[in-house]
């Protein structure tokens, strides 16, 4: 399957790469619902999605969107902040889990995430990934939301234990604007 060459497409290619049938997955903030989507895709009749988002109205517009793709035997979205992702899954039980940091597509741009609860998230998705899952982390930034989540996300990132994750920062460098960085994350087995 050919991607786009965006922060997306990269994310969506190394999670195809990684994400088996029967696998258990989460989208812990699950904006509209695209990746949710598409995990439910990966994983198949045997696997699960469970999705997170605040915000109700990413909630409703995900679990539509499982609906209207069939998939409502294997994934469903729920109202939780990011960084109650423990309360959902039991240690090492996860295969992959995705995150997009930013703010909902088509939403009030006013509300976004932030590296108060980001980053609490991202430790409870690293305990609850099992030994060689792996985290997707697409990090938008700019605009009202500003650059301090993405630094943060970024420093929190470099301090990860080499001998236990092995963490992948991608830029395109010859783009302009506030271009999205996805970061892939794997944990060892």
């Amino acid at each position: 399957m050919n991607y786009p060459l965006n922060s997306l497409g990269l994310t969506h290619a190394f999670l195809a790469q990684h994400v088996c049938p029967g696998y258990f997955c989460i989208d812990a903030t699950a904006g509209n619902g695209g990746d949710t989507v598409f995990l439910c895709s990966l994983v198949g009749e045997t696997g699960k999605v469970l999705a997170l988002d605040l915000q109700q109205q990413a909630v409703d517009n995900t679990n539509r969107r499982i609906i209207d793709a069939g998939y409502e035997r294997i994934g469903h979205a729920v109202q939780a902040d990011h960084a109650c992702l423990a309360q959902f899954a039991s240690p090492e039980s996860v295969d992959a889990i995705c995150f997009n940091f930013g703010w909902l597509p088509g939403g009030d741009h006013g509300v976004f995430t932030q590296p108060e609860t980001s980053i609490p998230a991202i430790e409870a998705a690293l305990n609850l990934l099992r030994p060689g899952g792996v985290l997707s982390l697409c990090i938008y930034y700019g605009g009202r939301s500003g650059y301090r989540e993405r630094d943060a996300l970024l420093d929190y990132l470099q301090t990860l234990d080499n001998r236990r994750y092995t963490v992948i920062e991608n830029r395109f460098i010859n783009r302009t604007g506030d271009v999205p960085i996805p970061v892939f994350v794997f944990k060892q087995g």
